[in-house]
């Protein structure tokens, strides 16, 4: 395969990505699909690791990655290089995801846990109990209503999506110093005229 058509192939897979990242990170504000007062929401979802870091950071190097991938003026290897520039910044934003949703994981969400006081009851957990193996101590968090599972699910999903885009932005740059590098084997057809 062309360093080109790996360019697009790349980009066209990111958009999804980025965009379910998006998604996922707005969900973590409204947990179980209520709209609570911003104070009572983890405070780990206003680092906006999924709607910054996984979405728009991954999306602009998927925009350059289809330029890069196709004909015309970005088909060329100062196109492959931007596109390595570019693809770092998506994989930076991809790891900042998987670092900010690994901490989400680990410290819980913030809950009512029945005294109208909103904490952090498992922050303090070591990884040995750490609420995640022990869902006896789920029913500690009265409110927000299911929070622990709605963190656990777009946390995770926010790790997944980090992880993939972080490895295909780093799929990218060394796809593109080969194309940098090699060019984009992107050659117009001969034609062959029968009987010249």
């Amino acid at each position: 395969m062309c360093t080109g058509k790996c360019s697009k192939c790349i980009g066209v897979m990111l958009f999804p990505l980025a965009v379910c990242a998006i998604i996922s990170n707005l969900l973590l504000y409204f947990p179980n699909g209520n709209v609570i007062d911003p104070d009572k929401i983890t405070d780990l979802v206003w680092f906006f690791h999924g709607i910054l870091g996984a979405g728009i950071l991954v999306i602009l190097p998927a925009f350059m990655m289809l330029g890069a991938g196709g004909y015309g003026c970005c088909a060329n290897r100062c196109g492959m290089l931007l596109s390595v520039l570019l693809a770092v910044l998506g994989a930076a934003g991809g790891v900042y995801c998987v670092v900010i949703s690994s901490l989400g994981l680990i410290s819980g969400p913030l809950c009512d846990t029945g005294d109208g006081e909103y904490i952090y009851p498992f922050r303090n957990d070591t990884l040995t109990d750490n609420y995640l193996f022990n869902q006896t101590t789920w029913s500690i968090c009265k409110k927000p209503e299911n929070v622990i599972m709605w963190n656990i699910v777009l946390f995770s999903l926010l790790l997944g999506i980090g992880t993939i885009e972080a490895v295909l932005c780093f799929i990218q740059v060394i796809n593109g110093l080969i194309g940098f590098i090699c060019g984009t084997c992107m050659r117009k057809r001969k034609t062959h005229i029968a009987g010249m």
